[in-house]
């Protein structure tokens, strides 16, 4: 299959649909909040501790929203593509450190402004995925794909499969892919086999199946505000570091990458429930 980048007209800095605090939906264009819907949930413990963020409504939403496009210029061609860890066990910071550790080559990541790309620098793995919340759909920023380089791009696409398989055409052996979705999770692993690490991530409000699947074909899989994945984790997880919105290990592999970090943080493995949860569990 072939991506070709798709063009922008004038000055436009295209149009960019999220999934963003509570997966409330959030559409971004040419730079400005266009809409904010409803999120799930009310309240998420990471946003009251880094933005003293008390509940999560519209007003609350698209003033973070706003903020993250001044601060680090989200979905606009002056935005930072290389960051430091935000997170101790944020999914990003877990692939940055198996990249820079040697466990990993490259990520399989989603951008605003990039689409599906693959990446092998650290530092741009923590700024592409460290302060975005799930893309739903993105128009190619050109300076953006410039970064990360065209060929490691799809053109704009979400597509997490052909973005293993473009990792692997360029020559990339162990590669982490991120997942939103069970039946990518289970189409990559049936696919690629151990040659792929899978991190379930945006998990809020995921149903039944999904969580199973992301248990049974990922290695890592984010709590976020789920109440599926934390019921079937206290059963399958193998570790968890992280308490108030947690991180599981699904796998051995998985178990072995959580561990490093543990060691790299000087932490130990959270012991449960959080007493300052996401509310409600969705």
């Amino acid at each position: 299959m072939i991506y070709r980048r798709r063009a922008r007209s004038g000055d436009s800095m295209g149009k960019h649909v999220m999934e963003a605090m509570g997966r409330a939906r959030v559409v971004v264009e040419d730079g400005k909040v266009v809409e904010v819907g409803k999120p799930i949930i009310e309240y998420c413990p990471l946003f009251k501790k880094h933005r003293g963020i008390d509940r999560l409504d519209e007003d609350s939403i698209r003033e973070n929203i706003e903020f993250r496009i001044r601060d680090f210029g989200m979905c606009t061609p002056q935005r930072k593509m290389f960051m430091e860890d935000f997170l101790s066990f944020g999914v990003s910071e877990l692939i940055c450190m198996g990249v820079e550790e040697g466990a990993l080559d490259a990520a399989v990541l989603v951008g605003d402004g990039v689409g599906t790309c693959v990446v092998d620098d650290p530092a741009m793995i923590q700024g592409i995925g460290g302060r975005i919340s799930g893309v739903v759909s993105t128009e190619v920023i050109p300076e953006l794909v410039d970064t990360v380089g065209e060929d490691r791009c799809l053109g704009g696409a979400i597509d997490q499969v052909a973005g293993a398989e473009l990792a692997f055409s360029l020559g990339f052996e162990s590669v982490a892919v991120s997942v939103a979705i069970g039946d990518d999770a289970r189409a990559l692993k049936e696919r690629f086999g151990d040659r792929v690490m899978t991190f379930a991530v945006h998990t809020t409000g995921c149903d039944r199946r999904d969580a199973e699947d992301f248990f049974s074909y990922c290695d890592v899989v984010t709590g976020c505000a789920s109440l599926h994945v934390r019921e079937l984790a206290k059963e399958r997880a193998l570790l968890q570091v992280g308490e108030r919105v947690p991180a599981y290990a699904a796998t051995k592999k998985g178990k072995e990458l959580m561990e490093m970090k543990l060691r790299q943080l000087g932490k130990s493995p959270a012991s449960g429930d959080s007493e300052d949860p996401p509310r409600p569990l969705v």
